[in-house]
């Protein structure tokens, strides 16, 4: 008896203990289903402002000379002497005689010229007379028949005339060789190279140096058909005297910036088949005088900035830069907090800011953060981008 008791004890217990469990269990309230939740996005926004605007495009560009030649000889000969503006980067004025070449034989064929000319004088003088002579002879003799050229000495005078002819031309050239002696320029200018000196001798069509004008330099400067269209200029444009759009040229020297002032005066009627892109040519007035700048000059072969001031005012929407994403996209977040993705028409982009034409409305807000994995119609929390929580951010 004790031994079955011993075995059905235990056993009474944990059925009891299972049932009680079970009870409890039964009597333990259900948990609070909660609803999952998105969590929201948190991203900078700015508006959409209107301006009214000038369209400005900024390019750049290497400053050359309207006017460069080669200096060449066109008579042989030794050279003599040179003129001390005759050196590399030396300046000479309009005219002025850069290098002389010995003219002792030019000048002797000019003395034999004269003589021709004065012997060709004589005979055609000597051929008039005899034709005179022959003409009242003939009259005389036999007045109601028409007399031949030969017989009143034609043939004689014409030929004069065409010695007489030639020999003033020999003359004439004769004295352009001795003025071809003195090398000259009609313009101000600077000297790019200097290939001769003093003693040596040249034959005509001899390379003696490079030189430009200083008067007008030229800026040639690359833009895009979109470019073009911003500052409402057809190709071939060619403007009227000062009328061009105007131009600011801009270099950094050491720690020095500098800047010019310069009109667009023409524009290629062709685009370059290797770049793509349409070429403006700019030109500033008397760069190494009075459009210096605090007496550093716009000079030749130096890389410049421009910005290129546009014709007409628009109106333009503005956006920061950091809201225009790629391939001309915006990310508008509209009135219920979601996010609308748009492409726009972009007028012009600078560091700071973009001009568009079209695809948002004045006073939406544009996302300015980085929107990683961004969905149309995806729920974000904008957060104004004011000035004040810059300032205490910083």
């Amino acid at each position: 008896m004790k031994t079955l008791v011993k075995i059905i004890a235990p056993i009474s217990v944990l059925i009891i203990s299972f049932y009680v469990v079970q009870a409890l269990a039964a009597a333990k309230p259900e948990p609070e289903k909660k609803e999952p939740t998105q969590r929201l996005i948190s991203l900078y926004v700015d508006e959409v402002k209107s301006e009214t605007i000038t369209p400005g495009i900024k390019t750049q560009g290497e400053v050359k000379p309207k006017t460069e030649i080669d200096l060449t000889a066109r008579v042989s000969g030794e050279v003599i002497s040179i003129a001390e503006s005759f050196a590399e980067g030396a300046e000479f004025a309009p005219n002025s005689t850069l290098i002389k070449i010995d003219d002792t034989d030019y000048k002797v064929a000019v003395i034999r010229a004269e003589a021709q000319v004065a012997a060709a004088q004589v005979v055609l003088e000597k051929e008039l007379a005899n034709a005179k002579m022959k003409k009242d002879t003939w009259l005389q003799k036999n007045g109601s028949v028409k007399p031949t050229d030969f017989a009143l000495n034609k043939p004689q005078v014409q030929d004069a005339q065409a010695q007489l002819r030639a020999a003033k031309a020999n003359l004439k050239e004769a004295r352009l060789n001795v003025a071809r002696t003195e090398i000259t320029v009609p313009f101000k200018g600077r000297v790019v190279e200097k290939m001769v000196g003093i003693g040596q001798y040249i034959a005509a069509g001899t390379q003696l140096g490079k030189v430009f004008a200083t008067d007008v330099v030229e800026v040639r400067l690359p833009l895009t058909d979109l470019q073009l269209t911003e500052l409402d200029l057809p190709m071939g444009y060619m403007a009227e005297a000062g009328q061009g759009p105007a131009v600011e040229f801009r270099s950094n020297m050491g720690r020095s910036h500098h800047s010019w002032q310069g009109r667009i005066v023409r524009t290629n009627a062709s685009v370059d088949q290797q770049t793509r892109l349409i070429y403006a040519i700019a030109e500033v007035q008397d760069p190494y005088g009075k459009g210096a700048d605090f007496g550093v000059p716009m000079a030749v072969g130096m890389f410049v900035e421009a910005n290129i001031a546009g014709i007409e005012s628009k109106q333009a929407m503005v956006i920061p830069r950091d809201a225009l994403r790629n391939a001309d996209k915006v990310y508008v977040v509209d009135a219920d907090n979601k996010l609308d993705i748009r492409s726009v028409e972009v007028m012009s982009t600078s560091a700071d800011r973009v001009l568009l034409l079209g695809g948002v409305e004045i006073g939406e807000k544009v996302a300015v953060s980085t929107i990683p994995n961004a969905a149309q119609g995806m729920l974000v929390e904008p957060i104004s981008k004011q000035p004040t929580q810059l300032v205490s951010q910083l």
